[in-house]
């Protein structure tokens, strides 16, 4: 049974109104996955129970069904043994935690480290890599302790300069990194590059981290969700949230087909949150697109050419950066920022601009086709850090998002942190990670701030 958007082609066709988080009342209800790789590639779709119908009670209830209400229904069911239900309006892992870049890295957010020391201090900063690294050593740990069949490929992360100006910035970081946070980096020039992993153009340096690995999203989020069923969680698809309401100590989720009752809820809708279900989250939160495209397999006389060996997460230094890997099936995913929109015209658009990216790169792959292409919506913050924290004005609703593009590991650690919060009042996160969203100054404009922003930087990044 195909689990993604019926179609004679991969290549996703943008049909009807173009969907904003910012401005559309939801998600859906019950749609099929986008027409990805991971989509294709996934397999069965995993056991869940159906769409909500009636009334139901339980002690925690979790809207999302992507990493981070996977994540916290899976220990809240393991290890608080409380009764959990989460709704998801179309399908586990339907958005981007289905359709992410696949890259399991020491990160979260967009800040630089420096930018860490410069706006929180050195030991807050400390706090926040430590942060960052169990986070990944949680991932890896879910995934063996849950026998979690994802694809998991060792091969690192690799930052490249794309132009040679920004070769410096990576010998500032990687001294910062061994000097300020005791974090070991290997600097590597274009000819170890070219050796150990590709050769082509924009490589004047590189940094490469050994602790990263690649994943299938897809099938992570699918065996999540296994391991948080079988733990006793329910996962109710086709089921979205239409509001939240008080009842006394309890809050009361309508849906279409009944009504979910307890007595805590975790938002965890990340980039698809729509501002009308939460009202205390309206001009907090920017969704902007991110695309991908998946080649065909390199033939071996271009893999020849283009020496692309690697297994390594590699990305670039633009600030609209680009993001690619080679894939175990010797295709290439190329990845980077979205159009404004999901207009058929930009995403057509964005299409033929990251295929022709990967021609800039290796030259030696001019002309590859994309079997694949797709898009999803990422939720970027205003001080660029996910954030994980109670209402103010409601103590029984916590929000958890705000990944900026970087949630593989860390929208999932979130999601163990949330479990933590609902149950004790506490976690463990640094304290910038736990204030509330900042709102965007002039939100109203968000759009129009974006498409600003995409042109400074795009001009920034030719330079």
């Amino acid at each position: 049974m195909s689990i993604c958007d019926p179609g004679s082609t991969r290549i996703n066709p943008a049909q009807g109104k173009a969907y904003d988080p910012l401005t559309a009342d939801g998600p859906g209800r019950g749609r099929p996955h986008a027409l990805s790789y991971w989509a294709a590639t996934a397999g069965e779709e995993p056991p869940h129970d159906g769409s909500l119908t009636g009334d139901r009670e339980v002690d925690i209830a979790i809207v999302g069904a992507g990493y981070t209400g996977l994540a916290a229904a899976l220990h809240l069911a393991c290890e608080y043994n409380l009764s959990i239900a989460v709704l998801e309006a179309n399908r586990i892992g339907w958005g981007c935690s289905g359709r992410n870049g696949s890259f399991a890295r020491v990160a979260f957010g967009r800040l630089g480290k420096q930018e860490w020391i410069d706006r929180y201090g050195i030991n807050q900063a400390r706090l926040m890599l430590d942060e960052a690294r169990q986070g990944l050593n949680h991932l890896r740990s879910l995934i063996e302790v849950h026998n979690i069949d994802c694809d998991l490929t060792e091969g690192g992360s690799l930052e490249v300069a794309h132009r040679p100006r920004h070769a410096r910035r990576l010998e500032e970081l990687h001294r910062l990194l061994e000097e300020s946070f005791d974090y070991r980096t290997e600097l590597l020039d274009s000819t170890a590059i070219a050796d150990r992993h590709y050769r082509g153009s924009e490589i004047h340096a590189g940094l490469f981290d050994s602790r990263s690995f690649g994943v299938h999203p897809l099938k992570l989020a699918h065996g999540l969700a296994r391991a948080a069923r079988d733990a006793g969680a329910a996962l109710h698809v086709g089921s979205p949230a239409l509001a939240i309401r008080r009842d006394g100590p309890h809050r009361v989720l309508e849906t279409p087909g009944g009504r979910l009752i307890a007595r805590t809820v975790i938002i965890a809708t990340n980039g698809y949150t729509g501002e009308r279900l939460v009202p205390q989250l309206k001009g907090r939160t920017m969704p902007v697109l991110s695309n991908i495209v998946v080649t065909r397999a390199m033939t071996a006389a271009e893999k020849t050419a283009s020496n692309f060996v690697s297994d390594a997460l590699i990305h670039d230094t633009r600030k609209l950066r680009s993001y690619y890997r080679r894939l175990p099936d010797n295709r290439i995913l190329m990845g980077g920022r979205g159009p404004i929109t999901e207009s058929p015209a930009e995403m057509a658009a964005q299409t033929e601009h990251l295929t022709a990216t990967i021609g800039n790169i290796w030259p030696a792959l001019s002309g590859i086709t994309a079997d694949y292409a797709w898009g999803g919506w990422v939720n970027m913050t205003r001080d660029s850090l996910p954030h994980l924290y109670w209402l103010e004005d409601d103590p029984a609703v916590i929000v958890a998002m705000g990944y900026n593009g970087t949630g593989v590991p860390y929208s999932i650690a979130a999601g163990r942190h949330a479990a933590q919060l609902a149950v004790t009042a506490r976690c463990e996160a640094p304290g910038p990670l736990l204030a509330p969203l900042e709102r965007f100054m002039m939100s109203a404009f968000r759009r129009l701030g974006q498409r600003a922003l995409y042109k400074l930087w795009g001009y920034q990044d030719g330079r």
